[in-house]
């Protein structure tokens, strides 16, 4: 790596001086906490396995902790920021921390939720600390938009880490482990602590691998088999032939489906992979 492509990390006293000169504060409301911790975020790009060909999207980037990790090894980083005083601010840090790779920084001011598309050529991969309030929905979402995402590493609560990891069977397999399981392979990737973020969080963190794979084959859409993922979970503690029964019409006409499908209606939706409801949604009477 040469001096025109290195970037200068951002250090505690950085992370400080920026927002005293910016006049923000991580909020609660955006669900923000900034990484001030220089090997977290190389251990992050470290665990992505990105390279020069990619194309990262970067939700939340803040005020560039990660994103100055990330540029000197990858093609280009599109960072999406909702708050327009983050967004407005990371070319400049940039520009003085890594002023060769300033052409490599795409912003886009915007709520990830809200993402269609990005401008540029389509991202490769999510490299992300995401805010905790919002990371499952968001991680859902830009799989389901951003049909060139071929993997991903997220940071995100240390219990919604576990989450979206979970193996049917698992205590804490629920709805957000079946979703994820339909567009990727999800592992832990990583233990993250709190003293690397600037407010310390009161929770752990940890670090969620995903690796884009097709979809299961069925003719159920995407958002049928979402229904009965949603209707199973609601009433985790009910067999699927009662906690399906809104979904069916009847408790009788679950069964039915069910044993179309070839499961067992006194299984609880813990107990099923993604393939299984997606057989269920193909049977809905």
């Amino acid at each position: 790596m040469t001096e025109s492509d290195s970037a200068r990390l951002l250090t505690p006293a950085d992370v400080r001086r920026l927002s005293e000169r910016l006049g923000v504060r991580p909020t609660k409301t955006l669900g923000q906490n900034f990484v001030i911790d220089a090997g977290t975020v190389r251990r992050i790009v470290r665990t992505s396995q990105v390279g020069a060909d990619d194309v990262v999207v970067e939700v939340g980037p803040g005020l560039g902790s990660l994103t100055l990790a990330l540029l000197p090894h990858v093609r280009r980083v599109t960072a999406v920021e909702i708050d327009p005083k983050l967004a407005a601010a990371l070319p400049g840090t940039v520009a003085e921390h890594a002023p060769g790779l300033a052409e490599r920084l795409e912003v886009v001011t915007a709520d990830a939720m809200r993402i269609t598309e990005l401008p540029g050529p389509p991202p490769t991969a999510l490299v992300a600390n995401l805010p905790y309030n919002v990371a499952v929905p968001v991680v859902l979402h830009l799989l389901e938009r951003l049909s060139s995402l071929e993997r991903g590493l997220v940071m995100v609560q240390s219990e919604v880490a576990d989450r979206l990891a979970a193996d049917p069977g698992g205590r804490v397999y629920g709805g957000p482990s079946v979703k994820a399981a339909w567009y990727a392979e999800v592992r832990r990737a990583g233990a993250i602590g709190r003293n690397v973020f600037w407010p310390a969080p009161n929770v752990d963190s940890g670090l969620v691998a995903l690796r884009r794979r097709p979809a299961p084959e069925t003719r159920a859409t995407r958002e049928e088999v979402f229904a009965v993922v949603d209707a199973a979970f609601a009433q985790r503690r009910k067999t699927l032939r009662a906690a399906l029964a809104g979904w069916a019409g009847s408790a009788p006409a679950a069964e039915t489906a069910l044993r179309a499908a070839g499961v067992d209606p006194r299984t609880r939706g813990e107990a099923l992979e993604v393939s299984a409801f997606a057989r269920i949604a193909e049977h809905r009477p």
